[in-house]
């Protein structure tokens, strides 16, 4: 089994480890990749970044199951869940089913980093082994609904 995972916004892309939050970055959660938003551009809409049901939702955070099962993860920001929700908006609730590229939540990074949180937002295949998300040849920037990697079961 394959997924092809899409950028849930724009920004720089990120491996895993540059995220300043020792589970991400040690991939405990799952594989994949983060991304850094670009500053100065107010609020952000965050879209899902794969097709499927949303399975749990957090101001902060979604995970959406596909149709094969695999669960994927965005957490928006690190330690955001100290923010209670403020400055995030969802658009969705669970049980929901969307599809790549509808918002799902809304934030403003420079909110999040003017509480001296990280806007990095890690996107995780749930329980896949380390290592086994394959970025594309792209780096650096990327658009929300591009291609941000490949998960295959092994």
């Amino acid at each position: 089994m394959s997924l092809a995972v899409y950028a849930p916004l724009s920004g720089d892309l990120a491996a895993l480890g540059k995220v300043p939050d020792p589970v991400f970055a040690a991939q405990l959660v799952g594989p994949g990749l983060a991304v850094e938003p670009f500053s100065g551009t107010g609020p952000v809409d965050v879209v899902a970044p794969a097709a499927g049901a949303v399975v749990k939702l957090h101001p902060h955070a979604f995970v959406i199951q596909t149709a094969g099962g695999i669960g994927v993860l965005v957490h928006v920001g690190i330690d955001t869940v100290r923010l209670k929700g403020s400055g995030f908006r969802t658009h969705v609730v669970e049980g929901d089913r969307v599809e790549v590229g509808q918002t799902v939540i809304t934030f403003d990074p420079a909110a999040v980093r003017a509480h001296g949180l990280s806007a990095i937002c890690p996107v995780v295949v749930l329980d896949g082994p380390p290592g086994s998300a394959q970025p594309p040849a792209v780096t650096g920037p990327i658009q929300a609904g591009a291609l941000m990697f490949n998960w295959a079961a092994s």
